[in-house]
């Protein structure tokens, strides 16, 4: 290990409060990924880290399993930020370039980078239609819709329709009597490259898409997708300060509820997945329930885990996806199933992502079947 080495894992762990750790074990007691059988101990991250021991801390192969999910930063007696120390340590292994290639041949993070330099020409709003009213450049609500027309392009197999999500959300703005404000320039907000470790191409999107959000003039900008939400508010300061107001979709809707004209009546039983970024990270788990509860009919049941218990869908931020992986995502497919709703919703893009892929296994069968939609999506059909 060099001098510089030590001395940045140093600074790591007094600014995760990594050297508070008393090695009490109930990180990792709480780590799905250990859990489940996968490499990975928080623990041992967080003692490689104390001891200074680089080959473990940056060089080992563990800080890529992690979910980044926030389980085990809620059980940590002495708040240790673990999270916050895998960030950290990945930036170390991506400027050492020791990370492991990313899945999916690392498709995404090129075409993140690509957005990051600026060579990238997009075609973005081909998806609106005439129903859909919004504006390009000023408004008070700036709807953030993130990677969503990329994603059912890369991943047709999975029948991902992303860019329905993004539609319904229009549509409930429309209903509330707001034309928002969908730009055509903007660019990935850069969640995945920051928690992979690449803080420089995360910034250069971050320069991009504030400006883009200052000259739109809105007050608020609304995001269906939880990691984008996570990253605009928690992320951005640097960039946007404390204005305007940063919320995800479901807040937001949700503030409103008595003005949404939801008539349309179901006799459908759901359950709700909690994705990370929303609920332990944002602290955000009343807001999507009170939505589905609003449903003429709609009928909510909970998992045995939900709120800030909830499971990971265990995807995250495309820096591994691994046999561990897949069997929490088929655990949690179970535990949906298991509840007997006909539809598993969620308030991210990813997570249907990874539960669709899980379930393109010919082996599981009817085991983990379930329809699946975004909150945004049953809310537009009940107006």
């Amino acid at each position: 290990m060099t001098r510089a080495h030590g001395e940045r894992l140093s600074d790591i762990a007094a600014r995760t409060r990594a050297w508070a750790c008393y090695d009490c074990g109930k990180c990792s007691a709480t780590c799905p990924v250990t859990r489940i059988g996968g490499a990975l101990s928080p623990r041992r991250t967080v003692l490689s880290t104390n001891l200074l021991h680089a080959d473990v801390a940056v060089y080992g192969a563990e800080i890529a399993s992690c979910l980044t999910c926030g389980a085990c930063d809620r059980r940590c007696p002495v708040q240790v930020d673990f999270t916050g120390l895998v960030r950290a340590l990945r930036e170390v292994s991506h400027e050492e370039d020791a990370q492991p290639e990313c899945p999916h041949g690392g498709a995404l993070q090129s075409l993140m980078r690509m957005m990051a330099r600026g060579t990238l020409q997009q075609q973005r709003l081909d998806w609106l239609g005439p129903d859909l009213h919004t504006d390009p450049a000023h408004g008070a609500v700036f709807l953030w819709t993130g990677c969503t027309v990329y994603y059912d392009a890369f991943f047709p197999e999975y029948g991902m329709r992303t860019l329905d999500v993004t539609r319904a959300a229009v549509r409930l703005l429309n209903a509330l009597g707001q034309v928002p404000v969908v730009s055509p320039d903007e660019v990935c907000c850069g969640h995945d490259l920051l928690w992979n470790g690449d803080r420089a191409s995360f910034e250069a999107l971050a320069r991009r898409n504030a400006a883009l959000i200052q000259e739109s003039g809105a007050e608020v900008v609304v995001a269906p997708c939880a990691e984008c939400a996570r990253t605009l508010r928690l992320d951005y300061g640097p960039f946007l300060g404390s204005s305007p107001r940063i919320q995800h979709l479901s807040e937001y809707l949700a503030e409103r509820l008595s003005d949404l004209p939801l008539v349309r009546e179901t006799t459908r039983r759901v359950t709700f997945q909690d994705p990370c970024r929303l609920g332990r990270h944002l602290g955000v788990v009343d807001a999507p329930r009170s939505l589905l509860a609003a449903v003429p009919g709609l009928e909510l049941v909970e998992m045995a885990h939900a709120g800030l218990n909830a499971t990971c869908c265990a995807g995250g931020t495309w820096s591994a996806c691994d046999r561990y992986a897949k069997k929490l995502q088929v655990e949690r497919l179970k535990e949906a199933k298991a509840t007997g709703a006909e539809i598993l919703v969620t308030a991210c893009p990813k997570c249907q992502i990874h539960f669709r892929c899980a379930q393109k296994d010919p082996n599981l069968g009817q085991d983990i079947a379930i329809e699946m939609q975004d909150v945004a999506q049953v809310l537009a059909d009940a107006l």
